[in-house]
């Protein structure tokens, strides 16, 4: 357990982590109560709606990556999070006081989910890479689990709060907390040992369409790189948009309240901590692992689309959230590692863009089977992209040279 924590005798990764951990209490607020005010009050169980906010939400990491990667590779990262999470905690207070006061309709919920996209696609890639300069490369690999912690441990507990918070003074004061969150990442950016970071190398090349095609040329050349990527097309498209299964199951199969809904994602979260904690204390990073983790996310899903009961459903997703949390851990560890230091923002940038600007792709389809098929064969479809993903990976292995990650 001690070497799973180690990043943590660093004190720029400790006050960053303490600020993120507040402020990843607050995201999930706002995305519990987000889905709910979607799905519950602003329309009749349409999880076409929630999945148009989730397209929107995260259309963004696609649209501009031509432009995220290459800023991230070149601007001065501290200054440039510091703009973008004080931007995010402006749009949340702003649809909480709207929520609070009566006047919120859907059309604002879709105008609120794409600026906060575009911020949070700036934000993305260098808030990833960022975390190499407070710990260097040698302890990456940890520093990026325990960041996956953070953000899973607050997933416990950030669902849980805004069941609560809805059931007692209403949906809009989710927001209006998350807004306030952000204070404690804008702290700990400012109150940073500037002169304990470690430096890394500016990036090269032009911004733009150059930029991001300097970054695509890179990972085309990388079989291994390639692999990861179709993967995570595969499992992120179809796979990762648990808004619109566990929305849907909790409403329309459980037929639960807003208790019921974010004690799934909290239940949920506990499996994604688990995972989160045995990544943390693997002493390397393997391709096999992205394997073993879309082969179980697969069996997960088909797990939750088959389940009984409430309580079977709520086992199978925290078998998943530990897959799932294994499978976007090592991607992620993999990635930085085995790209060049002045390629890192461009790349990560692609990465980003698949795992989460695929979802206008898939959480629209998503949730058109959800609506018209039933929420099991929705999950179906997760469990498809889970054994499509372990299918590719198989094929890398089975044909990669000696050479190459394992």
């Amino acid at each position: 357990m001690a070497s799973a924590f180690r990043s943590l005798k660093s004190y720029n990764y400790r006050l960053w982590a303490a600020g993120c951990l507040v402020s990843n209490v607050g995201t999930w607020m706002q995305r519990t109560a987000q889905d709910w005010l979607v799905l519950t009050e602003l329309t009749h169980h349409n999880a076409s709606a929630v999945g148009t906010v989730m397209a929107l939400q995260f259309g963004p990491q696609l649209l501009l990556l031509p432009w995220t990667g290459w800023v991230a590779d070149h601007v001065d990262q501290r200054k440039l999070m510091m703009v973008t999470q004080a931007a995010m905690g402006v749009l949340a207070l702003a649809l909480g006081v709207m929520t609070v006061a009566g006047v919120v309709a859907l059309w604002h919920v879709y105008v609120f989910a794409f600026l906060f996209g575009c911020a949070a696609a700036f934000d993305a890639p260098v808030r990833q890479t960022f975390v190499a300069q407070l710990v260097g490369d040698a302890d990456l690999p940890n520093a990026v689990a325990l960041n996956s912690t953070s953000f899973n441990a607050a997933r416990m507990v950030g669902p849980a709060a805004a069941g609560l918070l809805i059931a007692d003074v209403g949906t809009g004061w989710a927001f209006v907390v998350n807004g306030m969150s952000y204070v404690a990442v804008l702290a700990s950016l400012t109150w940073l040992r500037k002169d304990d970071l470690h430096a890394h190398p500016r990036g090269h090349g032009s911004a733009g369409g150059r930029g991001m095609l300097d970054g695509m040329r890179y990972v085309w050349k990388r079989p291994d790189l390639m692999a990861l990527l179709g993967m995570l097309f595969l499992i992120a498209t179809f796979g990762l948009n648990f808004p619109i299964f566990i929305g849907t199951m909790a409403v329309a199969v459980f037929h639960t309240d807003a208790r019921g809904y974010s004690l799934l994602s909290s239940t949920m979260a506990v499996g994604s901590v688990v995972g989160a904690l045995l990544a943390a204390s693997r002493e390397r990073t393997q391709f096999r692992a992205l394997v073993v983790g879309a082969g179980v996310f697969g069996v997960g899903c088909a797990l939750a689309a088959v389940s009984p009961g409430y309580v079977w459903f709520a086992a199978a997703l925290a078998l998943t959230g530990v897959a799932g949390l294994t499978f976007t851990n090592t991607s992620n560890s993999l990635i930085q590692l085995s790209t060049e230091p002045a390629m890192r923002g461009r790349v990560m940038a692609l990465r980003l863009g698949i795992a989460l600007g695929t979802t206008p792709i898939g959480a629209p389809i998503v949730g058109w089977v959800a609506d018209h098929a039933g929420p099991r064969w929705a999950l179906g479809v997760a469990a498809a992209s889970g054994f499509a993903a372990l299918a590719v990976g198989l094929r890398y292995l089975a044909t990669r040279s000696p050479a190459q990650p394992r």
